[in-house]
């Protein structure tokens, strides 16, 4: 659901020479972002990262393994990502997914890097910058409507048609229109994969997936499926523009708490505010260590994944990341893997960091809210091709990234 990334210093949209095999790699645009240049390309690059020898990188490294089995499925002279072709082909990839395949401890993880890779700094053209946390949460479910368990945890329905990002609801006589909103969805009924608490399968619908858990001790994964194509719109805002609670207590904490003393009327008005609606399918729970699956297709790491807007990030690209946060311990430095995204992801220097499963995670993903800086770590040879571009006037001079073997 997004597009291309960070400008290259210089004011040119750059449309480098034709290629009859692939589509033309597009540089960055500087009215996206900016990518900034190491103070020195070698080792010392890592300097300019603050924190960066004292991160623990075991988890990342695990989450890029991840992403790199997903890459090794596709073909090497793909771009990574269509949208954000500066960050090069998979066959460049290739090379130090290998590398790391064989490193297992923090100080060979660190080495690795160290050599493998160029960071560069992604500045946004407008100066803004945001870092956000999410999380999976564990919700109280049951197999049948039992109060206060009512609400339906909606599966994907059969007359929802695929259409990029504006799905289509075929009618009995075989006609399509936009899919309905929330309201609408809500009004004529869905067909259900448990049932939970109204507030929660709202909450739910927002964080895009979720753990089920039961009565019997059994545990059920609701997996994001599809929306309805409707925009997202902010019940939190409507309820502070209303006056019915305060900027203080617009946390998800506090938007349940208004929601069961409001009673089930008034929450279902505040529920409608937002005619998104998303839909699920239930999986078994797996590896409870592990998250749900990312937009990449991998399961999500704990402090090891990131989701990113892919309208201008690539996706399993390791990120730096430096910013703030209670949740995080105050300042906090780390390395991260783009392996999700998301509707309200917005912005070059933008990232939303995954905690976790379940309340505590929780809990310190709802304290994220801050400005920081990110880096993105590239192949040395796709890393010097941008810097190389930084370095020239005529930037159409660089041409595509070599064709994959």
């Amino acid at each position: 659901m997004l597009r291309s990334l960070a400008a290259i210093a210089l004011s040119l949209v750059l449309a480098s020479c034709q290629s009859s095999l692939r589509p033309p790699i597009v540089y960055p645009d500087q009215d996206v972002a900016v990518l900034k240049a190491p103070a020195s390309t070698m080792t010392g690059a890592y300097g300019d990262l603050p924190g960066w020898s004292s991160v623990r990188l075991m988890d990342s490294l695990q989450a890029f393994k991840r992403s790199c089995e997903r890459l090794a499925k596709r073909p090497k002279a793909d771009y990574v990502s269509p949208n954000a072709t500066w960050a090069g082909t998979v066959g460049e990839w290739i090379p130090v997914c290998a590398t790391l395949a064989r490193t297992n401890d923090e100080a060979g993880a660190r080495a690795a890097f160290e050599s493998l890779f160029i960071p560069l700094e992604a500045l946004s053209p407008d100066g803004k910058s945001r870092f956000t946390g999410y999380f999976e949460p564990t919700y109280e479910a049951r197999r049948t409507p039992v109060a206060p368990y009512t609400e339906p945890v909606p599966a994907l329905p059969a007359d929802l048609v695929p259409n990029g990002a504006s799905p289509l609801q075929r009618l009995p006589n075989g006609s399509t229109r936009p899919y309905p909103s929330r309201e609408e969805i809500t009004r004529s009924g869905v067909v259900p994969i448990a049932y939970a608490h109204p507030s929660d399968v709202f909450f739910l619908q927002i964080q895009g997936s979720g753990r089920l858990t039961f009565p019997d001790g059994s545990t059920t994964r609701a997996v994001y499926a599809a929306h309805n194509g409707q925009p997202f719109k902010s019940t939190a805002n409507w309820l502070i523009q209303t006056r019915r609670i305060t900027a203080g207590q617009a946390s998800m904490q506090g938007i349940r708490a208004w929601m069961d003393r409001a009673g089930p009327a008034e929450a279902r008005l505040a529920m409608n505010q937002n005619p998104r609606f998303v839909f699920f399918r239930a999986e078994p729970e797996g590896d409870p260590t592990l998250g749900p699956v990312g937009a990449q297709g991998v399961p999500l790491t704990p402090l090891g994944s990131m989701a990113v807007d892919t309208d201008i990030q690539p996706l399993g690209v390791p990120m730096f990341v430096q910013t703030t946060a209670p949740g995080l311990g105050g300042n906090w430095s780390g390395l991260l893997i783009s392996q999700d995204t998301g509707g309200a992801i917005k912005g070059a220097v933008r990232g939303d960091l995954y905690f976790g499963t379940g309340p505590d995670a929780g809990a310190r993903a709802g304290t994220m809210n801050a400005p920081g800086r990110l880096w993105v770590l590239l192949p040395r040879s796709v890393g010097q091709r941008l810097i190389r571009a930084m370095q020239v006037s005529d930037l159409s001079a660089l041409g595509d990234p070599p064709l994959a073997p």
